[in-house]
């Protein structure tokens, strides 16, 4: 809340002395190694390299890579992501590569071939995917390939009868090398029948050539590749996590707000878990995974809050749930106007029951009416006239809130932190949304989630930190599983582009972004000035671009009236009023999008490449007021062209990259567009035009590819 924004090597894996800092290498010899299944090849190191800190291939700059490898990578179960490497070796003779994933319980996976990136590069990538939530491992491995090196050799030297009976025979010495490594059931016999056709004298040179590479045996080779020489990079960690760690749709609500009942002259009257729960039909019903609560504990009432963050409130004034802590208790209890904690149950199986889940605000902060105060003043920053410093992030000043003071006592805290995390943990909150992270120490924030998560994996903490890059991105490599980041103030074509392939490259390793289109804390004048149209692509934009977007409830109304000119806070904002709204004539009379926001939700469910982060893909568009993406996940491809000005009709042409959606460059394939129905003819080039208030983007999927014909148009 109101933060800143500013086939497996069978040796012992590569090891790292405590003692000495010296790595010790993990090749393999002898000259031949097999099928990483074979484990009846013993490790064999030569004592010249066995010390050196390079294989006898080297395998080096293996990625994703951590913290130079001492925090995991992080994946959910069923992601695929891409492993690379730079592998080469000496002369000429050809090398091959795979990588090794090792399960939460030590156990090899079958090897994944890796292939060269771009020709002359050295760089070797392949894609895998963990199947199960837990701690893996990953290596690449790297060999001398003499199959590979001899057919190479033999192409060239067989035609110009260069050394033809010698080089014959040479291959068929390999191949009936490489046959004892084959299975039979897995194409041994063909193996050994090119080499038995290498080594027929009566037939033709090319011949005997041409059978050694029959697909039956080039297959067989494919599967079990006869290694020599093969070195190992070291084993680097793999955290995988929950789906919805990566993945989700959310909803932010105040429960205060939700059945409250503000009428002129009387006292307000807050709503309650029982009248909020009644509300999350309709939020299930727009398709939203999480609901997400701000802080439900009791608000204090020194230096409270009135409206619009005034410094005097009045006595039927409800403060601001940030401000934790009264004589009813702190973290651990219920702000009696809500209900109590079996309210808070109920609300929790009526979320459940819906097939959502409860987020909860984790604000480590206090009112100067917390009981933390006097039971532990060490916790707290004392100013020279003795008082406790309140929160400030200037010109903003919070004297209703005391911010936490670490270093005297930072295991209590943790302990305290960790208890508290535990108690709504045993009333059904899975997933915490963390207030402010950034303005505590990183090491604290590593040691409680690494307590929490050490026993239960599946809670996910959501880093709210609108700072700077490198902060952010420390939260996420020693523990959060998500992130808020910087796409509310990314709203032209080249800060969305620039900012999209930076956050689905290297970083999404250990960084998952959550796109929050607002926030009770952020208007953006993007949203002021734009008005319904502003709402609609914007929303179109998160839903689309992050496998995991919020909104908080207003959205859905366009809601954008500022607190004055220039600032980013609602006028009557419902951190510091009740704020209720009439859902039912909204939707009676067409005022809201919510219909829109149900559809990209639906359209998210049913399209795997909207489920994942690594796989974007910008195409040209020659207007920058109009942006154009791809996403693919397999043979899923959604294409999106959204119409970034809220205000103007904009055309354009759009220059597809035709292989990054799986098609060939002169194809025309019908297009769905998901949020009208209508099916187009697209190809390489098509025009498009989009009007504000009618079309704010085209979210189309491919139909199967075949060749249509027709008009490229929209």
């Amino acid at each position: 809340m109101n933060a800143d924004r500013s086939g497996h090597a069978r040796s012992p894996p590569v090891t790292v002395s405590a003692d000495t800092n010296k790595t010790q290498s993990n090749e393999i010899h002898p000259a031949q190694t097999r099928h990483p299944a074979r484990s009846d090849l013993p490790a064999q190191p030569s004592g010249d390299v066995v010390n050196s800190l390079i294989g006898r291939i080297p395998v080096l700059d293996v990625r994703p890579l951590v913290d130079c490898g001492r925090r995991p990578a992080k994946a959910v179960a069923g992601e695929t992501f891409q492993v690379t490497a730079t592998v080469f070796r000496e002369g000429h003779d050809a090398v091959a590569a795979n990588v090794v994933l090792h399960d939460p319980k030590g156990r090899p996976g079958p090897f994944t071939p890796m292939r060269e990136l771009a020709p002359g590069t050295d760089r070797w990538g392949a894609e895998v995917t963990p199947s199960t939530e837990g701690r893996w491992t990953y290596t690449v491995e790297a060999w001398s390939d003499p199959v590979a090196t001899w057919r190479h050799h033999a192409g060239i030297k067989i035609p110009a009868g260069i050394d033809t009976e010698l080089v014959l025979a040479e291959g068929a010495e390999l191949y009936e090398r490489a046959a004892a490594g084959v299975p039979k059931k897995d194409g041994r016999e063909a193996v050994l029948a090119a080499a038995d056709a290498l080594r027929d004298t009566a037939r033709p040179a090319a011949a005997r050539l041409a059978a050694a590479f029959a697909v039956d045996a080039d297959a067989a080779l494919s599967r079990h590749p006869l290694r020599e020489l093969v070195s190992s990079s070291p084993p680097l960690p793999l955290q995988v996590e929950r789906r919805r760690a990566l993945y989700g749709s959310w909803y932010e609500l105040f429960p205060r707000s939700e059945g409250a009942v503000v009428k002129e002259g009387e006292p307000p009257v807050s709503g309650t878990f029982r009248t909020a729960a009644e509300r999350l039909p309709a939020v299930a019903a727009m398709g939203f995974d999480v609901v997400y609560l701000p802080p439900v504990h009791p608000i204090g009432t020194t230096h409270r809050k009135g409206p619009d963050n005034s410094l005097t409130a009045g006595p039927d004034d409800v403060g601001v749930p940030w401000a934790i802590g009264s004589a009813f208790g702190g973290h651990d209890a219920i702000h009696p106007d809500l209900g109590t904690l079996a309210d808070f149950d109920h609300f929790v199986t009526a979320a459940r029951s819906l097939r959502m889940e409860v987020a909860l605000d984790f604000a480590l902060q206090c009112s100067p009416d917390h009981p933390w105060v006097k039971e532990h003043p060490e916790w707290f920053h004392h100013r020279a006239d003795g008082s406790i410093a309140y929160a400030e992030n200037p010109p903003k000043k919070y004297q209703d809130i005391y911010p936490i003071a670490f270093d005297k006592d930072m295991s209590g805290l943790v302990r305290e932190t960790v208890r508290v995390l535990r108690f709504w943990m045993d009333h059904g909150v899975r997933i915490f949304r963390v207030d402010n992270p950034h303005t505590k120490p990183v090491v604290f924030w590593e040691k409680v989630i690494g307590e929490i998560n050490g026993k239960d994996p599946d809670v996910i903490f959501l880093a709210e930190a609108f700072t700077r890059p490198a902060m952010m991105r420390t939260l996420g490599a020693i523990g959060f599983q998500q992130s808020y980041t910087y796409f509310t103030w990314r709203n032209t074509k080249h800060e969305l582009t620039e900012y999209v392939n930076e956050l689905a490259g290297d970083s999404a390793a250990f960084m998952r972004p959550n796109f929050f289109v607002n926030t009770p804390d952020i208007l953006h004048a993007y949203l002021q000035e734009g008005g319904r149209p502003a709402y609609e692509v914007r929303a179109v934009l998160a839903a689309t671009l992050s496998p995991s977007w919020g909104l908080y409830a207003g959205y859905e109304l366009c809601e954008n009236v500022p607190l004055k000119v220039g600032s980013e806070e609602y006028r009557h904002s419902e951190k510091y009023q009740l704020r209720p709204r009439d859902w039912e004539t909204a939707e009676r009379e067409g005022r809201t999008i919510s219909p829109l926001i149900t559809t990209l939700n639906r359209i998210r469910r049913r399209h795997p490449a909207l489920q994942q982060l690594r796989d974007i893909h910008f195409h040209h568009i020659d207007n920058d007021r109009m942006i154009a993406y791809s996403k693919r996940s397999g043979s899923d491809v959604v294409l999106v062209v959204a119409n970034l000005d809220p205000h103007h009709t904009q055309e354009a042409t759009v220059s597809l990259d035709m292989p990054q959606l799986g098609l060939e460059g002169d194809e025309t394939v019908p297009v769905r567009d998901e949020l009208t129905g209508e099916t187009y003819h697209w190809g390489r080039a098509n025009y498009v035009r989009l009007e504000p208030g009618t079309a704010p983007a085209h979210v189309l999927t491919l139909r199967p590819s075949q060749q249509t014909g027709g008009s490229p148009t929209s």
